[in-house]
């Protein structure tokens, strides 16, 4: 049975006035997706009263909105810990969000021929936070494939601070983007050779920035290198990121080898889907 949830419910922050609420406005509604947009990247489960606070409702209020979404599958609760996390209803939601993106039916089939042209999975993803999000993924389709799964797919996060593409769109963002965002970055040791120092990430950033192109060599797991270029929108805007991924067993040869074969078609691919979604160099 679900639980009724109604516009008269009282709470803390402000209403709008009446002649500011257009007539099919649902205060509900707001309300209930006000909650929703409480769960992030770093506050994926939250309790009753760290949603309460969130939305500036009370949390008997809270309580009855967040059954309702309970019930319907956009939440779950954790049954140890009492607490919420976002259900199948909100993922599939999601993901035909991604689905809808002007970005993704742009990418597929360049990526899909950059994979064939040079036999690795290729990637696409935008910047959440301290993570990146995979928005498109292609393996070749050569019979002599080099491509590896990864176990990635889309929809997958990874750290930004150490994978190319999130180097790439780290890189682009304001100071005061980028120092919120390292703020609440844990820059663990996950491969060989991760930047762990912060000043050290800004000066690989401030490369990134001058060259164009961001190197992961062995920062996220043993043996995995990748390469990523920027993807930029019609204002010119960085709103996305591309990359190959390889691995070393399939590759073993020096990242600048690897870089001069793969630089050229990357950068190619790059600047095509950057001038799809209308980008236009300034000459």
């Amino acid at each position: 049975m679900l639980t009724t949830v109604t516009d008269e419910e009282p709470a803390r922050r402000p209403e709008r006035a009446a002649s500011d609420t257009p007539a099919s406005h649902s205060v509900s509604l707001e309300r209930g997706l006000s909650i929703l947009d409480a769960f992030t990247g770093d506050r994926s489960v939250l309790g009753i009263a760290d949603l309460a606070r969130a939305v500036g409702l009370n949390k008997s209020t809270t309580h009855r909105y967040v059954a309702t979404l309970t019930s319907l599958r956009y939440l779950q609760q954790d049954p140890e810990t009492k607490k919420y996390f976002l259900g199948p209803r909100a993922v599939d939601l999601g993901f035909a969000a991604i689905d809808s993106m002007e970005l993704t039916r742009v990418t597929g089939p360049l990526l899909q021929a950059l994979a064939d042209e040079t036999g690795f999975t290729v990637s696409v993803a935008v910047c959440d936070g301290p993570d990146v999000v995979y928005v498109d993924r292609r393996r070749s389709t050569r019979r002599t494939s080099l491509a590896m799964d990864l176990n990635l797919h889309v929809g997958s996060r990874l750290p930004a601070y150490c994978t190319s593409m999130g180097k790439v769109l780290l890189a682009y963002r304001d100071p005061a983007a980028l120092r919120q965002i390292l703020d609440h970055t844990d820059m663990a040791r996950r491969g060989p050779k991760t930047i762990t120092n912060r000043e050290q990430l800004l000066s690989a950033l401030a490369k990134v920035r001058q060259s164009g192109m961001a190197v992961n060599d062995e920062e996220l797991a043993p043996g995995l290198r990748s390469f990523s270029a920027p993807v930029r929108d019609r204002s010119g805007e960085v709103v996305a990121a591309i990359n190959i991924a390889v691995y070393l067993t399939l590759a073993p040869t020096s990242v600048e080898a690897l870089a001069g074969r793969l630089e050229a078609p990357l950068r190619r691919t790059a600047a095509e889907i950057s001038r799809r979604l209308g980008h236009r160099p300034v000459a």
